[in-house]
């Protein structure tokens, strides 16, 4: 061989190639014409309809012309009525809409899809008429009887057949016109969402069905799947409430199904807080019930991730739509005044029951030490709160914490916290006014001894440090005194330490002083003590009766002293001596036991009034240890139930424990059980202190002794209804004639339950009768104590005590018979139940509860001046018994308290009135006495003695101590009585003026609304009282908002008091604190404020003041947060009670106007923004922060009705458009924002969604506002995530798949590069099928001549121009060419120049075999050849070019509605396959889609979708080839080859 045969034979070939490309003749014109329409007249439009109808005559016969006539739904009934099939009507009527629109094509105005608008209107139209048909019966008007009958077209078996036959043949249109986009799908989607929100139940099956066909057309726009997924939620609801649900299941699951695949595909949907507030709980019903009910196919681990998807997307809605609610505020750090504010609630909270160690005042942060210690020294000391026991709390709380933090500095080998504590003290002495004012002196002497006690606090170095620093004025001989002088001379010292008191000595008076003023002032109290007490100094006890209750206020020297004389005297003088004397008098004689009684009583008076309580307690102990009397063992248990909170807050109350229980254990081996000793105890105990063991032996005691008085065995005789032993008691004069009685009658009666109930209903029918029995009134008040002893035996016998059933007396027959008492009888009776308080047999809140608030309340209702002139004397009566149980200290005035034993023990009676639970019905009878001072229906005395009782009630330092440690219940009482309806409106004023007068320390009842008043209370100690005072004059205010004559006062005052407060309010404090009185008031209150706030918020947005400012873009920011989150606040108790407040509209169109003009400052300062103006921690520029702000401000905003007036709305295009371009600023490049892109895109959804649409309008618009833009013109530097985000918010649904990715190309004539130019429209009225040429005989086979082969026509509606169409001279040879013929086949495919449409695998199994001869099995052979190129049918149908007529219409017009064969899923909205409609030819010689490489030069249409790996290459020659094609090499033969791309 030639060694250059190769390389010749490549020259050659290439030369033919070459050759044979030259010679190829250029495609044809294109000749296609769209059939023309003709006027026919009725009987040849039948005809021509007929011959349309019938499957068997071809289109091309009719498609010359169309007749002219009907149109819109019209047509629609003529192509259903003569059952014309889908596929044929489908091509008729694209052929009517391309002669419609045949005159606007070459106008430059011109759109391809505007007829497809149209025609989606006459659709619709058409599919709404249908749906109109189905109605629902009305609803009966009650009243009316009239007969109604109601047939639905449903209802008939033979219209529902010709409907559903309509609506059936309607769907199967729009299938085809949706899919090929001859109706728009934006508007046939709008309407679909127009008629979900519309529609009636019956017509909401059809609707559901069909949106489920199309949903995911909707899926790709945010507008309209909200919309949608909206309507769906209210059908839901709707569903649930109508009476026929259970026939509408498989519509629900539908729904629910739609909704859970609307909130998979596109979450953002349902980012809109309208939706979120009122479907909330359905939606997470739905999206967790279908996860949870239906089982998925697939793992569980597939259930799992779609839970937890559902999770994710669910829980991010919430925090958005929560978050535009302003909902969840982040917690603000607390202020000095609200952290004040909640330290100072949680030390008024502390109570006898407090267990000191479980208190959690100080924390652990060193940085929030100071501050907590200032407000907890300030609150020991000030005169704005009470109590005597805050300055034994003040040093336990700081104790604690001092042990705490040592033992943390022990482990850790940190320093001691003793010297940061001394530092601390010493500071609050130094800078502190409160402790600088003279009048808390003794408070704060009080405080620091305490301190110097408990070893926090060294008095040496304060001296020390004061000389160290040069301090002036500590000498007493000095002109200008210091601070510091007072609290030397008064700070008290426990321990007698020669070298200090020296010291001290010499700063106060000097080094040559000898005798001091303190030492005159000790010897004359010392003289004072020994007057009160001569028995413990060898004297005779003074008589008992001239001993007063105020005793002490005759030891002036004591009362007067400085703390340090006090203490000195009363602890290290007096207290020895009396443990002395204690210890000395042991004996059981009566007249030892009450000298002891006698000294321990004035003792404890003594060291209480000096607040000595340290050494009241120690001496109780003492006496407690050594007691062996009932007398002195009640006298110290009424001692320590007397001071509780004080023991509880000196974290004594394990001590006084441990002390009962031994008493207890010794009176217990003396065989002796003392009730009230036991349940004392118990009360001390309260489950902490004593061991299981102890407690347990405790309650078995006392169970054992209430059985032994009450033993259910055995049986007694019932009692009478008369005891007539009882009366003659009052003629008895034997001492011990109520003690046998009561013995006897205990005795008798012992196990009947009511027998205590009858004696004391018999006792007082007795009072009632001894002022007749005796005359003069000592005789009397001697008779009634006698009854008073006999009821306290009955008492002491019964195993609960006797109060209890005198409670149940006085709630059921008692108050008739107390109420039918005469003066006298009172008197009688007043005695009686005194001495029963001051025994224990009776509690003083049974007496308030049973029979004094009762009769208050009733003379408050009297109606009618007889009424309450009847009243006269047991209103009277009850004030005289309440001024006497609460408010007066004197004994010996003739009734108890006889004597100072009598008045101590009612002194500690008296105390559990200001304790809970029994301080909630002493104050809530507060407002009570105020309605009886204005009840003009009582005398004027009893008016006027109502006032009395109020006014001293709340001088009581326990009651004003009750009060603020629990305001609530203060609020709560005077508005219980404010809402009521039975009280008059003129009395409203005098219970707010009676409020703030109890709240007030000096008793001001100055106007409320007068800011400048309420500021001067804005302090810690004042401010939750004012709050509660305010709150309720809200609630006033409100009320007088309701009524007629009283809303125009209340209404101005009320705008006087918010814009007062809003242009005052200013510090976070404030905020608060306005925010708070504000809470739970009624919507028009809330208005007033909402009014103002909003008013206030345009001031700050429109200061120009401010603008000029170099910060001026944000300045305001600071002013209208804090205004923000007040406003927030208000609004929170409404969130749950749509609608909120309304606004006044002229205030919101002011603010819409404000807040626009402002967007549009922060978008320019934004434009013209560059990188180095970014500023700030964050590197953020602070006009983003401003835009956050304010998107921010329009969301709190839009949640109120009324948002979108006519002005608004005609803002609302350009607001949307800011928000746009905000968007886009903060989601590339430099100005790239996490936070406000986020925010921004959430609020453009809010303003969007917000903007108010008409759901029954014709044409809805749910496209209103949303942005227009390509998407390709986003940056490329936008991350996906947020370009994903965009693209949902284009008013654009999903292109035709007939023009998906394809676009107009050119190549390039110098470099030969590809050029994209504009994308390819769609034109679905222009590309119609090709019918080819209409022909009687069929042309069978391919044996045409080869010249007559290769003749291409080019006919269609898409000219071959468009594709870079050119002709190969080859040909495609059928895989149906002699079939039966296998080696004819066979020499064919190997000797003719030409393309094969059989796929890859039938010609590789053709090519890789042998045919064989008959006697070979060729018969065989051939049926097997046969049948795989049989099973190729579809393809090489779809790839071969016959020339021949077509009776049908388009491939994929076929395909589309080829029956069974079709696997299309309901679930998908139809797709647009690019089919062989489009690209039709009349000779399909050449595979177009296969066709890579155009000539160069050309113009032509280009796919952009990647390349398919089931495609086919066909090598065609020496082309120039693609970038992605490789450059094929010339074959000898003409065979061709393919291969895979």
């Amino acid at each position: 061989m030639h060694e250059n045969a190769l390389r010749e034979l490549e020259e050659l070939m290439d030369q033919i190639l070459a050759r044979r490309s030259d010679n190829v003749p250029p495609i044809p014109t294109s000749t296609f014409r769209m059939p023309s329409r003709v006027t026919l007249n009725d009987a040849k439009r039948q005809a021509w309809f007929a011959d349309l109808a019938n499957p068997d005559v071809p289109l091309a016969k009719l498609g010359k012309n169309v007749p002219h006539g009907a149109k819109g739904h019209d047509l629609l009934d003529l192509l259903h009525s003569n059952r014309v099939a889908i596929p044929r009507a489908v091509w008729f009527l694209r052929v009517f809409g391309s002669n419609e629109t045949a005159g606007l094509r070459n106008k430059p105005t011109y759109i391809p899809t505007q007829y497809s608008i149209d025609w989606a209107n006459v659709v619709t139209g058409y599919l709404k008429k249908q749906l109109a048909e189905i109605s629902l019966p009305s609803q009966p008007r009650p009243g009316l009887n009239i007969k109604q009958t109601f047939k639905g077209i449903l209802a008939d078996p033979e219209s529902r057949e010709k409907w559903i036959s309509r609506f059936a043949y309607s769907l199967n249109l729009l299938r085809a016109f949706y899919s090929e986009g001859l109706v728009d799908n934006r508007t046939f989607l709008s309407w679909l969402v127009q008629q979900m929100a519309t529609c009636n139940l019956a017509q909401l099956g059809f609707i559901t069905r069909l949106a489920d066909e199309y949903l995911d057309g909707m899926l790709v726009n945010r507008a309209l799947t909200h919309s949608f997924a909206e309507a769906c939620l209210i059908k839901i609801k709707e569903l649930h409430a109508s009476t026929g649900k259970e026939y509408l299941g498989d519509v629900e699951m539908t729904l629910r199904s739609l909704i859970c695949r609307m909130f998979l595909a596109l979450p953002d949907a349902f980012v809109s807080p309208r939706t979120w507030q009122s479907h909330a709980n359905t939606l997470e019903d739905i999206l967790f019930g279908s996860v949870d009910s239906e089982q998925p196919n697939g793992s569980a681990q597939t259930t799992k991730a779609l839970r937890e998807i559902i999770e994710s997307h669910f829980s991010d809605i919430r925090r958005r739509n929560e978050a535009m609610l302003l909902q969840h505020l982040p917690t603000r750090v607390l202020g000095s005044l609200s952290s004040a504010l909640s330290d100072i609630k949680l030390l008024n909270s502390l109570s006898g029951k407090t267990d000191m160690t479980t208190v959690a005042f100080f924390d652990d942060s060193t940085e929030s030490f100071p501050r907590k210690l200032d407000t907890l020294l300030t609150w020991s000391v000030t005169p704005l709160q009470y109590g005597d026991h805050r300055s034994y709390a003040a040093a336990s709380l700081l104790r604690l914490w001092r042990d705490r933090m040592e033992e943390r500095a022990v482990r850790r080998d940190a320093p001691s916290p003793d010297e940061p504590i001394q530092d601390h003290l010493f500071d609050w002495l130094d800078t502190s006014d409160v402790a600088a004012d003279p009048g808390n002196i003794l408070s704060v002497s009080l405080l620091f001894g305490k301190l110097v006690k408990s070893g926090l606090f060294s008095y040496l170095e304060y001296v020390q440090r004061l000389i160290a620093r040069g301090e002036t004025g500590l000498s007493v001989n000095e002109e200008k005194s210091s601070r510091h002088q007072q609290f030397l001379r008064w700070i008290p010292l426990h321990s007698s330490h020669s070298s200090l008191i020296s010291q001290r000595k010499v700063v106060l008076y000097g080094v040559r002083a000898r005798d001091t003023p303190e030492d005159l002032i000790e010897r004359e109290i010392r003289r004072e003590l020994r007057a009160l007490l001569p028995e413990v100094f060898g004297g005779d006890p003074l008589p008992i009766g001239s001993l007063k209750s105020t005793f002490w206020a005759e030891c002036t020297n004591l009362m007067s002293a400085a703390r340090f004389e006090q203490v000195k005297v009363m602890k290290q003088w007096l207290m020895p001596i009396l443990r002395k004397y204690i210890a000395s008098e042991q004996s059981d004689l009566p007249e030892t036991n009450t000298h002891v009684l006698q000294t321990y009583t004035l003792a404890t008076i003594a060291f209480a009034r000096t607040k000595s309580y340290g050494c009241l307690l120690d001496l109780t102990l003492a006496l407690l240890e050594h007691t062996s009397s009932n007398d002195l063992l009640v006298a110290v248990i009424q001692a320590l139930r007397q001071h509780m909170e004080v023991w509880a807050c000196m974290d004594t109350m394990r001590t006084i424990a441990a002390a009962l229980f031994t008493t207890h254990q010794a009176w217990r081996s003396r065989g002796l059980h003392n009730r009230t000793l036991m349940t004392f105890l118990l009360e001390v105990d309260n489950e902490r202190y004593l061991d299981v063991t102890a407690r347990q032996q405790v309650d078995a005691d006392l169970s054992a002794y209430v059985h032994a008085l009450y033993p259910m065995t055995q049986h007694a005789e019932a009692v009478p209804q008369l005891l007539p032993e009882i009366l003659l008691l009052a003629t008895d004069s034997n001492p011990e004639a109520p003690s046998i009685l009561a013995n006897n009658l205990w005795y008798k009666y012992m196990s009947v339950p009511d027998w205590a109930w009858k004696v004391w209903d018999n006792t007082v029918a007795s009072l009632r009768q001894i002022p007749v029995m005796i005359p003069d009134v000592e005789g009397r008040r001697e008779c009634a104590l006698r009854y008073a002893a006999f009821l306290s035996y009955i008492d002491q016998h019964l195993p609960h005590g006797f109060d209890n059933h005198i409670l149940e007396w006085f709630k059921g027959s008692g108050k008739n018979e107390m109420a039918a008492l005469t003066d006298d009888a009172w008197d009688v009776a007043s005695v009686v139940l005194l001495e029963l308080c001051i025994r224990g047999a009776l509690t003083v809140t049974t007496i308030l509860e049973g029979l004094i608030y009762p009769v208050w309340n009733l003379a408050a209702n009297t109606s009618s001046p007889e009424h309450g002139s009847s009243l006269q004397v047991l209103l009277a009566s009850v004030n005289n018994l309440f001024d006497h149980l609460l408010l007066r200290d004197e004994c010996g005035m003739g009734v108890p308290p006889m004597n100072i034993f009598d008045a101590q023990g009612l002194q500690t009676r008296r105390r559990d009135v200001f304790r809970e639970p029994h301080f909630a019905p002493l104050i809530g009878i507060y407002p009570i006495l105020v309605l009886m001072e204005h009840n003009k229906n009582l005398p004027d005395q009893l008016r006027h003695a109502a006032l009395s009782l109020r006014q001293t009630m709340r001088r009581v330092s326990v009651f004003r101590q009750g009060v603020y440690r629990d305001l609530d219940t203060v609020r709560l009482a005077f508005e219980r009585v404010l809402e009521s309806k039975s009280v008059a409106e003129e009395l409203r004023d005098p219970l707010i003026k009676a409020l703030r007068h109890l709240l007030s320390a000096s008793g001001d009842t100055s106007d409320a609304t007068d800011w400048q008043a309420m500021t001067t209370l804005l302090s810690p100690w004042n401010l939750a009282a004012t709050a509660v005072s305010i709150r309720l004059t809200l609630k006033h205010f409100s009320e007088s908002l309701s009524r007629e004559s009283t809303r125009a006062a209340a209404s101005v005052t009320l705008d006087k008091l918010t814009v007062m407060v809003f242009r005052n309010c200013k510090t976070p404090e404030e905020a608060d604190f306005v925010a708070e009185m504000v809470t739970n008031v009624c919507k028009a209150i809330a208005a007033k404020f909402l009014n103002a706030g909003f008013r206030r918020m345009i001031e700050i947005l429109s200061d120009q003041a401010s603008q000029n400012q170099p910060e001026g873009i944000t300045s305001y920011m600071t002013n209208g947060g804090e205004l923000l989150r007040l406003l927030a606040r208000i609004v929170e108790p409404f969130r749950q009670d749509l609608p909120l407040p309304e606004l006044d509209p002229a205030v919101q169109d002011e603010f819409f106007s404000a807040l626009c003009t402002k967007f549009v400052q922060v978008m320019d300062a934004l434009a013209a923004a560059t990188d180095e103006d970014a500023s700030g921690v964050d590197g953020v520029h602070p006009a983003s922060h401003s835009a956050i702000f304010l998107a921010r401000l329009l969301q709190f905003y839009l949640s109120f009705p009324g948002a979108w007036s006519p002005q608004s709305k005609a803002k609302s295009e350009q607001l949307c458009a800011i928000l746009t371009q905000l968007i886009l600023f903060h989601g590339t490049g430099s100005g790239i924002d996490q936070l406000a892109f986020p925010l921004l895109l959430d609020t453009l959804y809010y303003v969007l969604d917000e903007n108010p649409v008409d759901p029954k309008a014709t044409n809805m618009d749910l496209f209103r506002n949303y942005p227009e833009f390509n998407l390709a013109d986003l940056p490329r530097d936008m991350p996906q995530p947020y370009r994903a985000q965009l693209r949902t918010l284009l008013p654009y649904v999903a292109p035709n798949q007939a023009v998906a990715d394809l676009a107009y190309a050119s190549r390039d004539p110098i470099s030969g590069a590809l050029v994209v130019n504009m994308p390819v429209q769609n034109r679905p009225w222009e590309w119609t099928e090709f019918l080819g040429e209409y022909s009687p005989q069929e042309v069978k086979g391919d044996e045409r001549a080869a010249d007559e082969r290769l003749t291409l026509k080019n006919a269609t509606s898409l000219s071959l121009e468009l594709f870079a169409t050119r002709l190969t001279t080859e040909h495609v040879m059928s895989a149906g060419t002699h079939t039966h013929e296998p080696l004819v086949q066979e020499s064919v495919h190997t000797f003719q120049d030409g393309l094969d449409s059989d796929t890859v695998f039938a010609r590789d199994w053709r090519e890789t075999r042998v045919v064989l001869g008959e006697s070979d099995g060729a018969p065989g052979r051939g049926r097997g050849e046969h049948d795989d190129d049989a099973q190729a049918g579809p393809s090489t149908e779809r790839r071969t070019s016959s020339r021949k007529d077509s009776p049908a219409l388009s491939v994929r017009t076929g395909m589309q509605y080829s029956g069974p064969s079709s696997a299309t899923s309901l679930r998908q909205s139809p797709a647009h396959k690019l089919s062989k409609l489009s690209v039709s030819t009349g000779s399909e010689i050449i595979d177009v889609d296969s066709l890579q490489t155009p000539v160069a030069g050309s113009s032509g249409k280009r796919k952009a979708a990647p390349d398919d790996d089931d495609e086919v290459e066909i090598v065609e020659g020496p082309l120039p080839l693609s970038r992605t094609a490789k450059k094929p090499k010339p074959r000898a033969t003409a065979k061709p080859r393919t291969k895979k791309r």
